[in-house]
This record gives C-alpha cells, sequence and structure tokens, in this order.
C-alpha cells in the first residue's frame, strides 16, 4: 500500500491525521491512503515567494517554454506505467487514460510551442499602442507582467494528469509557481506525476510543489498577488469563493464548476445522415467515456419530437454494446465510477431524474458484488420543464432525452435554463436554426460546439477541451475562464498601463503603434 507524501519546501513530507483510504474501483482492493495534515502551509508559500518564483521569472518565456516542452516529453515517456496507474486508481479503460494523459501533454506542448514565440523577456504588450495627448508625444501601452504571488490549483478527481497539466502550463510560462492539490480518490495518478516532474529537474526548486492533502489553511494566507484554480463541485467553489480572507484581499479566484451540458438536434437532420451519425457518436461517447465523469459531459439530449423514436433508437444500440466492467480487460469499453462515494451520488442521482423521466435504458440497480460499477443509463423526460432535469448533474453515464417542438426559440430557452455551462452543442445544417440557436445560447455557455455534414470525420467532439480555446463558462458553470491560448495566462499576470513619452513607452514595450 502507497502512503501519499507531498512534496513541499524542497523535500517529500508523510501526512499525518486520519488517513483517507484509496480503493481500486474494479475490485474495492486498498492501494494507498492519504492523510490530510503534516504541513506547515505558510512555510510552503513562503518557499514558493522567495524560491520558487525568482527562480521562474529569471527565465524567459522561450526559457520557460522549453521546461514545458520537457515536461510533456517526460509524460509520454511514461505514457504506459501511467496508464496502469490510472486503470488500477481511476477505474479508466485504456482509451480513457490516454484521453487524461495525453491531454495533460499536449497541453503542455501546445504552451510550449506558444511560449517559444514569445518575447524574450517578462512583459508581453497587451495590443498596439495609442495616443493619449494632443500629439503623439503622450503614448500609452497595455502590457501583462507576472505577479509575484503563487498559483493554487485545486484539481478534481476525474483527470488527474490533464487537470493538473493544463493548469500548470498556463501558471509556470506565465512565471507564477504552483502548488497543486491532487482530487483524493484518483490521487496516486497525480502523486506519480509528481514525482516525475520533481525528479526530471526541469523546473526551478520551488516553482512547483504537491499537496495530497487539505489545503483549507493555505486559503487563509493568500494574498492579492496570488491567485486560485479550482475544478469541482459548485458547492465548495462556492465554499473557496466565499473565504473571508479572500474577499478581503480580493486574492484572484478562478472556479470551474458543474455544468448540465445540452446536444442539440436540429429539426433538419435526417436519420440516414452524417450529421445525425455525428450526433449519436459524440453523445455516447460522451455518456460513457470516463464513466460520464466529465465537466463537459453531455446531460440533457434535445430532440425534435418527431426524432426521438430514431435517437433513441441509435443511442440504445451503441449503449448496449458498451461492455462495463474491469477496465484492465482488453474488451472492457466503460469502467467503474471513481468512488463508493461517487457511486452512492450517482444513483441517487439517477432515481431523482427518474422521477421525472421514462427510463429507455439501464437504471441505478446494482451491477456486481464488487467495484463501483453503473450501467449506461438513457432517460426520456416527460415534460421538458421539469426542474430537475435542468438543476441536477448526474456525474455519471447518465443523460435525459428533452423532446422540444423544433423550433429555434424553445432549444434557446431549455438550454439556458441549465443556469450557465461548461459547453452546449448543436448539429444541424440550417444556418438560420444555427445562427439563432448560438446567438440565444452564447451568453450562458462558455463555449459552443457546430456539428454538421462538413464537420463529419473532421472535429474533436465537444467533450474534449483544446487548450486553443477557452474553457469555462458563466453562472453555475463557476463564471470562470482557463486556457484560450495567451488568455490562459493572464489570470497570473498583471495588465498596467503604461502612459509617457512615446519614444520610452513605445520602443520599452515593443509597441510603437
Amino acid at each position: 500500500m502507497t502512503s501519499l507524501q507531498s512534496y513541499a519546501c524542497g523535500r517529500w513530507h508523510a501526512g499525518s491525521g486520519d488517513a483517507k483510504t484509496l480503493h481500486d474501483p474494479a475490485t474495492e482492493a486498498v492501494l494507498g491512503q492519504v492523510c490530510p495534515g503534516g504541513i506547515d502551509a505558510a512555510a510552503v508559500l513562503q518557499h514558493a515567494y522567495r524560491v520558487g518564483g525568482p527562480a521562474l521569472r529569471a527565465m524567459t518565456f522561450p526559457q520557460r517554454a522549453e521546461m514545458l516542452k520537457g515536461l510533456a516529453t517526460m509524460l509520454h515517456e511514461h505514457r504506459d506505467e501511467l496508464i496502469e496507474i490510472a486503470a488500477r486508481n481511476g477505474g479508466n479503460t485504456r482509451g480513457d487514460a490516454k484521453f487524461d494523459l495525453d491531454g495533460a501533454s499536449g497541453t503542455l506542448a501546445f504552451y510550449a510551442q506558444l511560449g517559444a514565440a514569445l518575447p524574450a523577456g517578462n512583459c508581453l504588450p497587451d495590443g498596439d499602442g495609442v495616443q493619449l495627448g494632443r500629439t503623439a508625444r503622450f503614448w500609452g501601452q497595455h502590457v501583462f507582467v507576472p505577479r509575484p504571488g503563487v498559483a493554487l490549483h485545486i484539481n478534481a478527481f476525474n483527470f488527474p494528469a490533464w487537470g493538473m497539466g493544463e493548469k500548470m502550463a498556463c501558471a509556470l510560462l506565465a512565471g507564477v509557481p504552483v502548488i497543486t492539490k491532487a482530487g483524493t480518490p484518483s490521487a496516486l495518478l497525480a502523486y506519480r506525476i509528481a514525482q516525475l516532474v520533481v525528479g526530471s529537474g526541469l523546473v526551478p526548486e520551488g516553482a512547483f510543489q504537491f499537496l495530497p492533502g487539505s489545503v483549507s489553511a493555505m486559503l487563509d494566507l493568500l494574498g492579492p498577488m496570488d491567485s486560485v484554480a479550482f475544478t469541482g463541485s459548485s458547492v465548495t467553489g462556492a465554499l473557496i469563493r466565499g473565504n473571508k480572507n479572500l474577499v478581503a484581499r480580493n486574492v484572484r479566484v478562478n472556479i470551474e464548476a458543474d455544468s448540465i451540458n445540452p446536444a442539440v438536434l436540429g429539426p433538419d437532420v435526417e436519420p440516414d445522415g452524417d450529421t445525425f451519425a455525428q450526433f449519436v457518436t459524440n453523445v455516447a461517447t460522451d455518456m460513457t467515456q470516463k464513466a460520464g465523469q466529465k465537466c463537459t459531459a453531455v446531460r440533457r439530449i434535445l430532440v425534435p419530437q418527431e426524432l426521438v423514436g430514431a435517437v433513441e433508437e441509435a443511442l440504445v444500440e451503441r449503449l448496449r454494446a458498451t461492455k462495463v466492467g474491469n477496465p484492465l480487460d482488453n474488451d472492457v469499453r466503460m469502467g467503474p465510477v471513481a468512488s463508493a462515494e461517487q457511486l452512492r451520488d450517482v444513483r441517487a442521482g439517477m432515481q431523482r431524474l427518474q422521477a421525472v423521466s421514462d427510463t429507455v435504458l439501464g437504471g441505478p440497480e446494482p451491477m456486481a458484488d464488487k467495484g463501483y460499477f453503473v450501467r449506461p443509463t438513457l432517460l426520456r423526460a416527460k415534460h421538458a420543464d421539469a426542474a430537475v432535469l435542468h438543476e441536477l448533474e448526474v456525474f455519471g453515464p447518465c443523460a435525459t432525452v428533452i423532446p422540444y417542438s423544433g423550433l429555434g426559440t424553445d432549444a434557446v430557452a431549455l438550454c439556458n435554463r441549465g443556469g450557465g455551462g461548461l459547453v452546449a452543442s448543436a448539429y444541424s445544417d440550417d444556418k438560420q436554426f444555427i445562427e439563432q440557436l448560438v446567438l440565444g445560447i452564447a451568453p450562458w455557455h462558455g463555449r459552443v460546439w457546430l456539428g454538421s455534414e462538413k464537420t463529419q470525420g473532421q472535429a474533436i467532439g465537444p467533450g474534449a477541451v483544446l487548450p486553443a480555446s477557452i474553457h469555462g463558462g458563466p453562472g453555475r458553470a463557476g463564471g470562470g475562464e482557463e486556457l484560450g491560448g495567451l488568455r490562459g495566462l493572464h489570470p497570473y499576470m498583471q495588465r498596467t498601463a503604461t502612459q509617457g513619452d512615446r519614444a520610452i513607452v513605445g520602443k520599452l514595450f515593443g509597441r510603437e503603434g
């Protein structure tokens, strides 16, 4: 059994306090434990401030980009080992594990390439300069500079590699040291990655610290130059955002929380066409990949009334063909959910949805004597306006078909009842329908993904978070924003307006107008 340690203040530390047990979710075998205490939060922060931050900012953007490139290569070289850990502690099939690990290494590589083209310094011009006075002598230029604080990253259990990698990539490239907290149920994978990061020697001492236990005490010590990025439940996100110290000191807080993501099928789509096939493939993938434990997974399937039968038939065929079992078995396509607590939550959520829906396939009934397995479950709403359909996120392999009239206005209204989401997807070749839908739902969603005849076989599905586009969403989705190319650096940098003699301001920051 592995007892996870923290890496802080330049060395590995054993934890203390009541241990939390880590299991193999397929067999319930005990794999390890996490002890939440034993770390001096103030000392960890000071190590980042005094050692990690200065060392990172002594490097240029291209030098930090080279560091990220090395981390991406290292993760890829250890891919097979990490896939094995992901299967045993996370319930991941080989495909699920690759999705997580390649997402991490791919995002690190993306920001390495982006950073290689940045100026050889620590300042990024923000747009062109502008004349501020009667003549061009008085000049203004917005610039981004690294904030001399720390980035506290609180990650979710469902993507222990990708979640860590995408947050690290942006903060480290910006020149800000990272303190990363792993989601407990799948922490063995995050722990092994942390060991590899430390052992690589690629990251300056103090620029990366790893904590598998609690970071609650650290929230009370953060200051105005620091930032918090959290991925997880809206309940925990609200507690973090409301922390008295974070509020009083105006600490930057980025929350990525619940999202009841809709997938909309347009009324023009024919069941024998490519757009329909793309819709079915993507919805079925989102329901079963990672056992539905994705913040971007489809939860509400909006289908024109006359197409409900065809959609259900096609989805049932796909879902029935998805073998559920131990992810170490080669023919298994969906593993268990991550923990006993997760299993209880998923089953309870399914039962709540069943109260307002008909069960088309699956359900919350137990599957096996051992393991945290649950069936892929497809429901059909009895009434599209039932509040629970738009308020409850069942974080597992469960989605509900919601019939609608086929009118764009009705689809917009139903999508937006989710209260704000990470991603909405729409499938149609009717440009008027798509335009009406996109303009109607864009204010309520961080990303809108469009499928059509021309994207079949060409597009990565809506469930994938791509580093070139922002990830986040308004309202119940947390109100945050990550990634998006260079936008991903902005939470860790200060935008400052410099004003003065054009000969100094313009040339100093490389933007003379």
